[in-house]
């Protein structure tokens, strides 16, 4: 009456709910938009919870939004790049066929591929994976405590590429969550040789470079300021801190708890930015986000929220903050809620802007927008595993 239990597969059912409950809490951590000739978006990359790097088409999602029950869509490329979440992807190069495609995760490491490669391979989706040798692959450092014991390999959280490198060498700024620090690799595998009408890439030995020490506590974020050689980076502890790439020096602690105008705040600094000029930074700390002149050394706004603020990013003058709200606001600078755009995912960790205007905002439950330039919705979708 009850059918024959002889063929059960304790295995296969345990398997099937396993999977279930991964598509359900897939998280995606990082959107990133390709280098492309073409002057409308149709690619979009994802750095996701379980590891993978995927890349989808626009033009194949249905158009629409929904919250509950957007269409789940299958990646045309993907690449199993960390054993544990992918934190952060970004890309270096400004040409397609020169790009890299830059990930950390994690597993502490630090991984690339070159982005023609990975677009362009004939094996069928459901094979790729581990199909493409990465031409970066590092992982940081295990530190010898007493009796020769080693530390667990710190993850990584974050990625800033220097862009004014073009020519010398690849800067990778990877963040440590080891308390105090984090590495600034040099990549010098990837010099740039101009031979005739062609850029060539030629790969030698990553090493880390220079060590900064400076935060109190583990750091979230980080953002290379290219114009002044300096990194900016976000911790536990509170403040974000200037760098000065030559040096290692700290050259500036943003610490809005010693501003006596703030006092009481002491959230961590979850997410930093900086507009095209790199005169102004924002940054997101709990329920605020705080709008800083870098060259007078200033808070000029600071803006409260119903919850926190997970990323955010500079949209020409202004601000476009996500967070543990299924919302993505739009700020001036002087602090004005200009518009607030419901979003798909119920907590967002990810914003992302196409030269375009184009917004992509990704999330909990794989859930992904894309939001056109005039602030409506283009499409939704959700994230499919591999």
């Amino acid at each position: 009456m009850f059918g024959d239990a002889a063929n059960w597969n304790e295995d296969a059912y345990k398997e099937s709910i396993l999977k279930d409950r991964e598509i359900q809490t897939l998280t995606v951590f990082r959107t990133a938009w390709p280098p492309s000739s073409n002057p409308n978006p149709n690619t979009i990359v994802l750095a996701s919870s379980d590891g993978s790097l995927t890349s989808y088409s626009i033009s194949e999602i249905p158009l629409g939004f929904s919250d509950s029950r957007a269409p789940q869509v299958k990646p045309n490329a993907f690449l199993q790049g960390h054993d544990g979440p992918a934190y952060d992807v970004k890309f270096y190069g400004n040409a397609e066929e020169d790009a890299l495609l830059l990930s950390c995760g994690d597993d502490g490491r630090i991984r690339g591929w070159r982005w023609e490669e990975f677009m362009q391979s004939q094996v069928p989706v459901a094979l790729q994976g581990n199909h493409i040798e990465p031409i970066v692959d590092m992982v940081n450092p295990q530190h010898k405590g007493p009796w020769g014991a080693l530390s667990p390999i710190p993850e990584n959280n974050a990625i800033a590429v220097d862009t004014q490198q073009l020519f010398a060498y690849v800067c990778i700024l990877t963040l440590s969550p080891a308390p105090g620090g984090f590495h600034f690799l040099s990549c010098r595998g990837f010099l740039c040789i101009l031979l005739g009408c062609g850029m060539y890439l030629f790969k030698e030995t990553c090493k880390i470079k220079m060590c900064f020490k400076g935060h109190l506590d583990y750091l979230y974020c980080i953002v290379a300021r290219n114009s002044a050689n300096q990194i900016i980076t976000g911790s536990e502890d509170g403040s974000a801190r200037l760098w000065d790439c030559r040096s290692g020096k700290c050259i500036q602690v943003i610490d809005s708890v010693k501003d006596e105008k703030f006092k009481g705040f002491s959230s961590p600094v979850s997410c930093v930015a900086l507009d095209a000029s790199e005169s102004w930074l924002a940054c997101g700390s709990g329920r605020s986000l705080s709008v800083w002149n870098l060259p007078a050394s200033e808070c000029v706004s600071r803006m409260c929220t119903r919850a926190s603020i997970q990323d955010v990013i500079f949209s020409d003058n202004q601000i476009l903050a996500v967070g543990a709200e299924p919302v993505m606001s739009r700020f001036d600078i002087n602090g004005a809620v200009l518009s607030q755009i419901p979003s798909a995912p119920q907590s967002a960790f990810s914003v992302s802007v196409h030269p375009s205007g184009v917004t992509a905002v990704g999330g909990y439950g794989g859930l992904v927008d894309i939001i056109s330039q005039f602030g409506s919705h283009y499409c939704t979708f959700h994230c499919q595993c591999v």
